[in-house]
């Protein structure tokens, strides 16, 4: 090969290799390394997209119950051992029509394209509520989750969605922990 040839292609593969590097580190930043789901960050920017394709869009809010009690009692090693299987549970209980996230601490948000594109806010309930095998131990988990269908909304943005499902969820923690409500 010719010396200014080669010359010439070494900046743009410079460029190249520094192009994938920088987008790894983008996309893994908006990950959250426990539980490979989305950070806030990544999220919000793909569930804005889906309420503006998808009037009929679902967004829910899940925080685990007596988290606390499970790190206390267990060790952090189990805490995170029940964060990674929520996500699991979230993100197959979404499907290939939703994206969850893990908002921080155990808040987690899922966001699908339509509630019928679902099992059903039933089917989460037992999922998140199934023990996560850890050393020998069956974990608790219980978890309580709020609902807002974007079409209930005068004005279907994300954060009255998320604003509507948190309220859900509370409503649902004040009928007893481990419920569900819409």
């Amino acid at each position: 090969m010719d010396l200014p040839v080669i010359a010439a292609a070494l900046p743009a593969l410079g460029w190249a290799v520094h192009s994938g590097l920088l987008t790894r580190r983008l996309s893994s930043a908006r990950r959250d390394p426990l539980t490979g789901l989305h950070t806030r960050a990544g999220w919000t920017a793909r569930a804005e997209r889906i309420i503006n394709r998808s009037p009929h869009a679902l967004a829910v809010l899940v925080d685990l119950d007596d988290f606390k009690a499970v790190n206390d009692t267990y060790g952090h090693a189990a805490g995170d051992a029940v964060l990674a299987a929520t996500a699991v549970r979230l993100a197959n209980w979404s499907g290939r029509h939703g994206i969850a996230a893990r908002l921080g601490g155990d808040e987690f948000a899922v966001i699908v394209t339509h509630a019928d594109h679902t099992p059903g806010p039933a089917a989460l309930r037992t999922a998140l509520h199934r023990p996560v095998p850890h050393n020998g131990d069956l974990l608790p988990v219980g978890a309580s989750a709020g609902f807002c269908h974007l079409a209930s909304l005068p004005v279907p943005t994300l954060t009255d969605a998320l604003t509507a499902a948190d309220r859900a969820m509370y409503a649902a923690k004040g009928h007893g922990r481990r419920n569900t409500h819409r």
